[in-house]
């Protein structure tokens, strides 16, 4: 495995981090404090990127992930890797800002992993949010109660969907809903919801701990039409296959929201470096057990850091070569986040009062680095995934 950033990302990446120094910086407490206001700076940004994306194997955001066809067996780089590169560069910033670029949701990934042609070209320009969990429904999917019921040429939706990330601001929702309680999880299938169906209702905006700058909604389904051409994928149930149609939209997020975590963390290391200033010599000559306390937090945080960057890289170089990557999508979302969870609060520590203050962003990221931990699958479900697929155990045998 090459470890290096593919050359041809470079100047994706430049850009990237070129926004994330001027534009999302500047801007990241003033929009941690006004939770709910949108960030009209996104505008211009999001103009630049669709440039980007326009001529380019790969998005900056979340819209273009489809997994890409290898010409006779040739090794790619291509969009799943460029997004994860680019997101971390621009979490270097600020996670919740990213969140918020139109037309760059989560939604997108999933409408990618999914979507037939016909479905990817008309919902192109669309930028969706993804909603899955619901109030008795979190972290296991496969316990969705929003229905979908067929009438003539539409399905009528019926549910409440809550922490859809976007929901307020974007023009469609990817909904997770079955088509038959009783068949199980074989039966959820995902529907792209346009903003202003009849029967869809955004009932609140959450007040959350961080990503304060990305609007967090719940949405309610009342007898919900939405087109059938709207059901992504096939809408046959295949008892056999489960669920795993949907549940391939996780092996394109898992490794996005692992590259979010890389940029927070990789934003903290460099600030606590800088606040540290003279006090450590960093020379990485000296064996760990011989330099200072404080040198020897940093580098084992700089290790694991790294760590978690090259197993993002591994789950996105995998999807782009068509190789199975559910194993490694999970096991960089689950390393990538315990981790920044921890190297974040430790930054917090060694920067002392000023690392607790609103001096310094170093309180922010480490809220912010919780939800990087929970959406998209919670550490506990990233690893009982992880233990299924090394014992080669269903979820029926290992719950």
């Amino acid at each position: 495995m090459y470890l290096e950033v593919p050359k041809k990302f470079k100047g994706l990446q430049n850009a990237a981090l070129m926004a994330a120094k001027t534009i999302f910086r500047p801007v990241s407490r003033k929009y941690d404090i006004h939770e709910h206001t949108y960030p009209v700076e996104l505008d211009l940004l999001a103009a630049g990127l669709n440039g980007l994306n326009e001529g380019t194997e790969g998005g900056v955001g979340g819209a273009s992930s489809k997994k890409e066809d290898t010409a006779n067996g040739q090794v790619r780089n291509g969009g799943n890797m460029a997004n994860c590169i680019n997101i971390q560069a621009m979490c270097y910033g600020d996670v919740g800002l990213l969140l918020s670029i139109p037309g760059q949701g989560l939604g997108n990934a999933a409408i990618s992993a999914v979507a037939n042609p016909e479905q990817l070209k008309r919902f192109s320009t669309s930028w969706a949010a993804m909603a899955i969990t619901e109030p008795n429904c979190g972290s296991d999917s496969s316990a969705i109660t929003t229905t979908a019921r067929k009438e003539g040429d539409y399905y009528v939706l019926n549910g409440e969907k809550i922490f859809i990330t976007a929901g307020e601001r974007c023009n469609a929702v990817v909904v997770w809903a079955t088509l038959d309680k009783e068949i199980g999880k074989a039966a959820i299938k995902s529907f792209v919801v346009e903003k202003g169906t009849p029967g869809m209702e955004l009932v609140r905006l959450e007040k959350k701990l961080g990503i304060r700058a990305s609007d967090t909604a719940a949405i309610v389904f009342t007898e919900c039409k939405v087109p059938a051409k709207n059901l992504l994928g096939s809408p046959d149930i295949d008892v056999k296959k489960g669920f795993g149609g949907v549940m391939e939209t996780f092996d394109n997020t898992r490794p996005f929201v692992a590259s979010m975590a890389n940029g927070v963390a990789e934003a903290s290391l460099e600030r606590i470096k800088e606040l540290l200033g003279d006090k450590i010599a960093l020379d990485y000559q000296t064996p760990i057990n011989n330099v200072k306390s404080v040198e020897a937090e940093v580098y084992k945080m700089e290790a694991e850091h790294e760590a978690a960057r090259l197993l993002t890289l591994k789950a996105a170089w995998m999807a782009d070569n068509r190789k199975p990557n559910s194993l490694e999508a999970s096991i960089c979302k689950a390393k990538a986040a315990r981790i920044t969870n921890q190297l974040t609060l430790k930054c917090v520590e060694l920067a002392g009062s000023l690392g607790y203050s609103y001096k310094e962003l170093l309180e922010k990221w480490s809220r912010d680095s919780k939800i990087l931990d929970i959406f998209e699958g919670t550490q506990q479900i990233q690893q009982l995934i992880i233990a299924r697929r090394l014992l080669n155990k269903s979820s029926a045998e290992l719950k």
